[in-house]
């Protein structure tokens, strides 16, 4: 079947979509032998021989899903200008190449999910909305209740606090508490919390819509099954909910519809 190279490429893993694309416009890419720098050319990777930065295509290649709890400052991606860290010193024993969905900064620790499937990456890139996640994070010093629903109206997320790791230590100054929110999200609640003296100063996602890291210790890897990567496909198609629980504007429709009714 015909396809765009720059999809052929990206669900063999070679490179994501828009990388894909770098690599026709740069003379990177061949089809029967034939230099391709056209964008928008198509292929058949069952009947063509592709290269795509000096690797052969073939269309039998496994599609593998990656979970992995990233450690703190370990780059987010498979290379790095700077020479730090990168996602591909933790990947040992993997063969196939992968690359990550998604962004998480280089100090914040944490999911991170990596695939060789160019379709489902996209899926999740395009309906990345439809994906809750769940970070544990600390901050300077301790939030009162009324702050922890305030912020969380501010920055559209859900914030409890959590058991505290250091409690049995004596003193604790600096607390850990449990959000989900939007990744859009995330920006906001850190300028909500930094207006109000209260930094953060660690980040942890736990949980990515269906996917979380139950039992997987910092710097590990596994591959997910065959049923959580349905489980994250139906997640992706769910609809969204548009408000928040502590959403303004819901209880001011909740205030009205009771006077409606009194």
């Amino acid at each position: 079947m015909q396809e765009r190279l720059q999809k052929i490429i990206a669900r063999a893993g070679i490179a994501s979509r828009r990388h894909a694309e770098q690599l026709i416009v740069s003379g990177q890419v061949r089809v029967n032998g034939h230099v391709v720098t056209e964008l928008g050319t198509k292929a058949d990777a069952s009947a063509d021989r592709i290269e795509a930065a000096g690797r052969v295509i073939t269309s039998e290649e496994r599609r593998v899903h990656i979970l992995m709890n990233k450690p703190p400052e370990i780059v987010a991606t498979m290379a790095d200008p700077e020479g730090r860290k990168t996602l591909r010193n933790l990947l040992r024993g993997l063969p196939e190449r992968v690359y990550p969905v998604g962004r998480l900064e280089y100090a914040a620790s944490g999911l991170i999910f990596l695939t060789n499937d160019g379709d489902l990456a996209a899926e999740m890139l395009k309906r990345w909305q439809n994906l809750p996640q769940v970070y544990h994070l600390k901050v300077k010093g301790r939030l009162t209740p009324e702050q922890l629903d305030q912020f969380g109206r501010e920055a559209g997320a859900r914030m409890r606090p959590v058991r505290q790791p250091d409690a049995a230590r004596g003193h604790v100054a600096n607390f850990w508490y449990e959000v989900a929110l939007k990744d859009s999200k995330r920006d906001a609640l850190r300028r909500v919390l930094f207006a109000a003296q209260h930094p953060v100063e660690k980040l942890k996602r736990i949980a990515l819509g269906p996917l979380t890291l139950e039992g997987l210790p910092p710097g590990h890897y596994r591959t997910l099954g065959e049923r959580e990567i349905v489980q994250l496909r139906r997640a992706l198609i769910a609809a969204p909910k548009t408000k928040t629980k502590n959403s303004p504007q819901r209880s001011q429709r909740a205030q009205s519809s009771e006077k409606t009714k009194s």
